[in-house]
């Protein structure tokens, strides 16, 4: 068994079936979490501003305004709390617009409690961003709070799943990290390790970084990939 957070460790649960809303915050509760369960978009955006929630688990069809809405709009204004999507909506597609609009994680329902569970201690486990933290390699730039990407002094417009990997490759610029370990990463649990969706976001990523020469994201044939310093 793992150990149960504290009841200081707050959740906000978005959810509008009556049914699954009190059975996920029972059980959220008896987990050791403090849960505000809300039922419709705009009752999420206002619990989800003030105070910051620990973390949010997010339906995707709310009435009101939906999560994706939600997502982008929380992400606009600098929320950068962790967000696992909660839907029926299990294609591919869907997926990656959830994950697209600010999502970390995406849950199928009907979902499995302890991997509900598992995927939010990852997510929680996380070290928080802050406001002012920096990341700066070459002349390219992240700002963690904005998600603001720029290259020198032109600001990239980057997917949040492009957004992700490119930090990784910054936080370890000089080291070569595996395609394995982007997935691992980026993906969290719910990856297909035999997919090219690696390859195809580094390929976008090297456009958008007009990066032709491998300047910055370098190849390491066999190993994996090198943001070069």
């Amino acid at each position: 068994m793992y150990e149960a957070y504290t009841v200081y460790m707050r959740i906000l649960l978005a959810e509008d079936n009556q049914n699954l809303g009190q059975y996920v915050s029972a059980m959220l509760k008896e987990n050791g979490y403090a849960v505000d369960w809300v039922k419709d978009g705009d009752a999420a955006l206002r619990y989800a501003r003030d105070p910051v929630p620990d973390l949010i688990l997010l339906d995707l069809l709310l009435p009101k305004v939906d999560g994706i809405e939600v997502c982008k709009t929380l992400r606009s204004e600098g929320v950068m709390v962790p967000i696992i999507m909660l839907t029926a909506l299990g294609e591919s597609e869907d997926k990656v617009v959830g994950l697209d609009s600010g999502a970390d994680d995406y849950l199928v329902k009907p979902f499995d409690q302890s991997e509900l569970l598992a995927r939010m201690r990852a997510l929680l486990r996380r070290p928080p961003l802050t406001q002012s933290e920096v990341l700066e390699v070459q002349d390219v730039s992240l700002t963690a709070a904005t998600r603001v990407a720029l290259h020198g002094a032109d600001e990239m417009q980057l997917t949040v799943k492009e957004y992700a990997i490119l930090e990784y490759l910054m936080q370890n610029a000089g080291q070569v990290v595996s395609r394995n370990q982007i997935l691992e990463h980026c993906w969290d649990l719910d990856y297909n390790p035999f997919s090219n969706i690696v390859e195809v976001y580094i390929r976008q990523l090297r456009t958008k970084l007009h990066d032709e020469n491998e300047q910055y994201i370098e190849t390491v044939r066999g190993a994996g990939y090198r943001f070069k310093r």
